[in-house]
């Protein structure tokens, strides 16, 4: 292991500071936001214009690096995404907050799938499952401790601002300085939507169902703790609460799922995820122990749908389809990431912040329902037949060759 990971040290150093930056940017911009007095339906446009860069990202961002290559592309973009951070404190307008969130979602897909096509490129068959598994930890680990730097100093300032900038600034110099050989020319996404819905249509409603809740979720969650009376430095915490669980269900979950009909687990998450949202929209601003224990179990049900979906979808396709079928539900999840948003902060300007929750668990309950009816309608793949459940992040379609189950492909 240590051979295989010698090569990648500059590559996940630079990865670390990258998401620890990404983890303190994401929670920033809602806060400030809701600070400076910005309504609902403007949080939720900036969240929905980021997660529109990012999709745009994802379908443009391989044709840029076949001109300049990894390094030079990860330098620009990163360079970008910290001036971007740094103009969003000087600015507080509506209309350049949202540019500039749609510039930070596009430098952030790129910056992932160079990322993640240079891991594929220095590992083989033997070790992909090693290194996937140590990126998704450092993933959750230092997103988790970028959530926490809200600590820091006080979001109605610049200093975190320029912390974000900082992390991101930082990040270019291990890339920049490796002395390792730049990989091959990144993976262009193939779309056949028709294809893929008759391929797996549970499988592209879960993944569209975890956009539109993990959309809004992290959009205005910071906002609904805010508003229900935590200190800033709580909120930090709430966050990174519900990350923690979904850290710790993955793998128990879908390991469950390995052995009967992934529907079934799927609809079982669904329906728990939408009483967890029930339950915080009913104590908003009453209980904080209560509202605690929920966060903490929305996140155990909800954040682990998407590789479920994915698990699924992949249940219903022959290997050599798997990198399209991951990839395009991917795009799926992104797309519902840009409509969550808009859609919950519509119901939170007519009805109050409790309504986030009301809109996840009505997306999850109807996800849920129409997961126990194609059971009726289909029969689940054999379990020999089907691919091990693997945990991956929602990051870039680049990510899905890192993919053990996708071996044949390489």
């Amino acid at each position: 292991m240590k051979a295989t990971l010698s090569p990648l040290f500059a590559l996940l150093l630079s990865t670390a500071f990258l998401l620890m930056g990404n983890g303190l940017q994401g929670i920033l911009t809602p806060i400030r936001a809701n600070i400076e007095g910005f309504s609902a339906m403007a949080i939720g446009v900036l969240g929905s214009a980021y997660f529109a860069g990012f999709v745009a990202g994802c379908l443009v961002f391989p044709h840029v690096v076949k001109r300049v290559g990894h390094i030079r592309s990860f330098a620009v973009l990163a360079a970008i995404a910290s001036a971007t951070i740094l103009i969003q404190s000087l600015f507080l307008n509506l209309v350049v907050w949202g540019i500039l969130r749609v510039a930070m979602g596009f430098c952030f897909a790129g910056l992932f799938m160079v990322i993640e096509s240079w891991l594929n490129d220095k590992t083989n068959n033997e070790t992909r499952g090693r290194v996937l598994s140590l990126y998704t930890t450092i993933n959750l680990t230092v997103v988790t401790l970028g959530q926490l730097m809200m600590n820091w100093s006080s979001p109605s300032g610049t200093t975190l601002f320029i912390l974000v900038s900082i992390l991101l600034t930082i990040s270019i110099l291990p890339i920049a300085l490796t002395e390792s050989m730049a990989p091959s020319p990144i993976l262009e996404v193939r779309l056949r939507l028709r294809w893929l819905f008759n391929a797996s249509i549970m499988g592209c409603s879960g993944c569209f169902c975890a956009g539109l809740a993990n959309g809004a979720f992290w959009t205005l969650g910071p906002v609904f703790a805010q508003e229900s009376g935590m200190s800033i430095n709580s909120v930090a915490i709430f966050m990174s609460v519900t990350v923690l669980g979904g850290a710790l269900s993955q793998w128990p979950l879908g390991k469950i799922s390995d052995t009967m009909d992934r529907r079934k687990v799927m609809g079982f998450c669904c329906f728990f995820a939408g009483s967890m949202g029930l339950g915080l929209a009913l104590t908003h601003g009453h209980s904080m122990t209560t509202m605690w224990i929920l966060i903490f179990m929305f996140g155990v049900f909800t954040f682990p749908l998407y590789s479920l979906s994915v698990a699924h979808a992949n249940d219903s396709v022959s290997r050599e389809d798997f990198v399209e079928v991951s990839s395009g539900l991917l795009l799926i999840f992104g797309v519902g990431a840009i409509i969550g948003p808009l859609l919950a902060s519509k119901l939170i300007q007519h009805f109050g912040q409790p309504s986030l929750f009301v809109f996840t668990a009505i997306v999850h309950g109807l996800t849920g329902i129409f997961a126990y009816y194609r059971i009726t309608q289909r029969e689940r793949a054999p379990i020999e037949e089907r691919e091990d459940f693997i945990s991956i992040p929602r990051t870039s379609p680049e990510l899905n060759l890192l993919d053990p189950r996708s071996e044949e492909q390489l």
